[in-house]
């Protein structure tokens, strides 16, 4: 399937390839023992490899090369066990030495797949191209002073992969699906915390757009957005345009992008770059990086079960549909959640509650799983009281309320209430005669053959019981009578 975008001479079709920066969890920086932790004064986790002073030597760091290799390893792509690191040279004022450290035409990850789900169930497979390992830039800060503009070397010298993908992406749902799904993996593997609005996980976006059955025209980039809803409307608006100037007779420059969303509008930021024109070569302070299959092969046993294997394992052990699985594999600490309340129980109950209550409530409230109130054990232990008969599933809704609010233990909220539910068969008849009696001109149209008000008669007797009639024992005494 393929986003056609109509334009005056016909449809257009679009193709786009995402560079997605990653940053490596790590303790310390890629080629320095500055630490990479987020935030900070200005300049506080600065070395003086990360500053540029001469003679600094970058000593590679063992982790981060690990995590890339896992992050491969997750992506089903191919692990080079030689790679090289090369110097990209361009001039910013926050890259002090004038040159990126990063990996050019022997990457440590070659080719890879990442497989996506689209809305209306289809599955397509996008395409990895490379992972390199490459040093973040510092921070400019030109909204400090009405002069000067800031620097920030906090973030010089952290760890990042580039994870570049094939032009596969036709859609911008599928790249939005992609974002997600990437995001996802480098969650499941303690890679990167996929924290875009911290910038750890960011994408630049090549979009060009073509005439069904021709080679690709050019593309341009729109560099840094760091939302997938920004993603997505970055394509549709940037797609429109090209379109619009081909359709006019123009040519589309090859530049790099910045994408406003305030104003809906992509805006030239500088002519793209080439390759020559960062003039690459090998690092001469770094040998080649070479690691032994071992290794690798020890990773990858050591490897999370991943969110498609776990999904499956939801579908198989558990009997739950697709969509509940997918939805509780989204992330990891949901899924560990899920199967804690789901073990030893109904777990087609338990998907139900904490997919639908639960995540409703915490959205209610604006909490997480991490701080919830109710605890995996808590809700498990409010399913046992509805399965061996103590409530039903009205009251439960009672008393989750209540132990969001309390946070004490369902069996707890059932005595502090005097919630436990009737059983006594001899109670429930009582109700039952009760509220015949009082709605005899209902009984007698029952009894000319309106069988629907059977639910009213139902309804009545759960209420004259405040809730707490067996709802299978009142059905059963109901039928009995009528």
């Amino acid at each position: 399937m393929s986003y056609v975008i109509e334009g005056r001479t016909g449809p257009w079709e679009l193709v786009v390839g995402l560079e997605v920066h990653a940053q490596v969890i790590s303790q310390s920086k890629l080629f320095s023992g500055a630490s990479a932790s987020y935030g900070g004064e200005p300049n506080t986790h600065v070395s003086l490899v990360d500053a540029g002073f001469p003679g600094m030597l970058p000593v590679i760091n063992r982790e981060c090369v690990a995590q890339a290799v896992r992050t491969g390893l997750g992506l089903k792509a191919r692990i080079n066990l030689e790679s090289r690191f090369d110097r990209k040279n361009y001039f910013y004022a926050d890259l002090p030495t004038g040159y990126q450290i990063s990996q050019f035409t022997h990457p440590i990850v070659g080719e890879g797949a990442v497989e996506i789900e689209l809305a209306d169930g289809s599955i397509r497979t996008i395409g990895i191209t490379r992972l390199h390992l490459e040093q973040d830039a510092g921070k400019s800060m030109h909204d400090q002073d009405p002069t000067r503009s800031f620097i920030d070397l906090n973030r010089a010298g952290v760890a990042l992969m580039e994870i570049v993908s094939e032009p596969d992406i036709r859609m911008p749902e599928e790249a939005g699906a992609y974002l997600r799904k990437l995001r996802m993996i480098l969650r499941y593997l303690g890679t990167c915390d996929g924290n875009m609005e911290e910038g750890s996980m960011r994408a630049d976006v090549n979009v060009s757009v073509r005439k069904a059955g021709e080679p690709f025209r050019t593309r341009c980039e729109i560099k840094n957005v760091n939302s997938i809803r920004y993603v997505m409307q970055a394509i549709e608006i940037e797609a429109a345009r090209q379109v619009e100037i081909w359709e006019s007779g123009g040519s589309v420059d090859q530049e790099t992008r910045l994408f406003d969303p305030a104003r809906g509008e992509t805006r030239s930021l500088r002519s793209k770059e080439d390759a020559h024109d960062y003039r690459y070569f090998p690092d001469p302070d770094l040998l080649p990086l070479v690691v032994e299959e071992a290794w690798v092969e020890s990773l990858d046993a050591a490897l999370p079960e991943l969110p498609d294997a776990k999904r499956q394992r939801f579908q198989d052990e558990y009997g739950i549909p697709r969509y509940d699985a997918g939805v509780l594999v989204a992330e990891q600490a949901t899924a560990d959640f899920y199967e804690t309340v789901a073990r030893g129980r109904d777990p087609r109950l338990a998907a139900n509650w904490v997919i639908g209550d639960f995540f409703a409530a915490l959205n209610r409230t604006g909490r997480t799983i991490q701080d919830s109130p109710i605890t995996a054990e808590g809700l498990g232990g409010m399913l046992d009281l509805i399965t061996d008969g103590t409530i039903n599933g009205k009251i439960a809704k009672e008393v989750f309320e209540d132990m969001l609010e309390s946070g004490e233990s369902a069996a707890a909220v059932v005595e502090r209430r005097g919630l436990r539910q009737v059983t006594d068969t001899g109670a429930i008849d009582a109700a039952v005669q009760a509220v015949l009696d009082a709605n005899q001109d209902k009984l007698a149209e029952y009894r000319s053959g309106k069988d629907k008000l059977f639910g009213f008669f139902v309804g009545q007797v759960m209420k004259a019981m405040a809730g707490k009639g067996n709802p299978a024992l009142v059905n059963a005494a109901l039928k009995k009578v009528l």
